[in-house]
């Protein structure tokens, strides 16, 4: 399900909102779907409660999930208009990288070896 890098230099909220955006995204979290409890999910990856409160906060708050008090956080399957704005969004922040490693002077084959790398990871 999720997999936490104590390596990455994220915050271990965002891995977990990243994954869960993923599982969610990909289809494997169906629409309506509840997420599990706050409880369940730290103590499965041996994390802070308040830890995966936060991420579910996140979550809530970019429309991934909502939450029913007193029932839980369920998936939310998002329309195709969110999707795509929010992919404007990140191939913006990826132009800005890229903008600024040319200037650090990397190269076109280091771009790619970094892409690639990240592929080996998913």
């Amino acid at each position: 399900m999720i997999t936490l890098n104590y390596r990455d230099a994220r915050p271990i909220y965002e891995q977990v909102r990243d994954g869960l955006r993923k599982l969610i995204l990909s289809g494997a979290l169906a629409d309506g779907e509840k997420l599990p409890s706050v409880r369940s999910l730290a103590a499965q990856l041996a994390i802070n409660p308040n830890t995966i409160a936060r991420a579910y906060t996140e979550l809530e708050n970019e429309g991934y999930c909502c939450n029913v008090p007193g029932k839980g956080c369920f998936a939310v399957c998002r329309e195709r208009t969110q999707d795509d704005t929010r992919r404007l969004e990140l191939e913006k922040k990826i132009r800005e990288l890229l903008t600024e490693l040319r200037a650090m002077g990397a190269g076109e084959t280091e771009l790619i070896a970094l892409l690639k790398e990240e592929e080996r990871h998913d």
